[in-house]
């Protein structure tokens, strides 16, 4: 269920103030908050639950949530199949 429209975007206050004082990339932990627009052109730091991964703002991500740009789970390993492992040549 998505939030109610009269109530406005989830903007954490926080965030906003830290933005407005420091010029340096700013670290954000809330991934559930709206990108507001005062971040055109500017690169933030998402935290994705292990690390802070990069995200350069641009007109288009305006009013979509932090969180949908730092994912989350890996790529993962490949598995290995038995037929994949018998067909292999061996080197000469």
């Amino acid at each position: 269920m998505s939030r109610a429209k009269w109530k406005g975007p989830n903007i954490n206050l926080p965030l906003i103030q830290n933005i407005f004082l420091h010029e340096k990339k700013t670290k954000i932990w809330s991934r559930n908050s709206v990108i507001p627009s005062i971040l055109i052109n500017k690169q933030v730091l998402v935290y994705n639950g292990k690390i802070f991964k990069p995200v350069f703002i641009t007109r288009e991500k305006v009013g979509f949530k932090f969180g949908e740009f730092s994912f989350t789970r890996s790529k993962g390993k490949k598995k290995v199949t038995r037929n994949a492992k018998l067909t292999k040549k061996p080197n000469k």
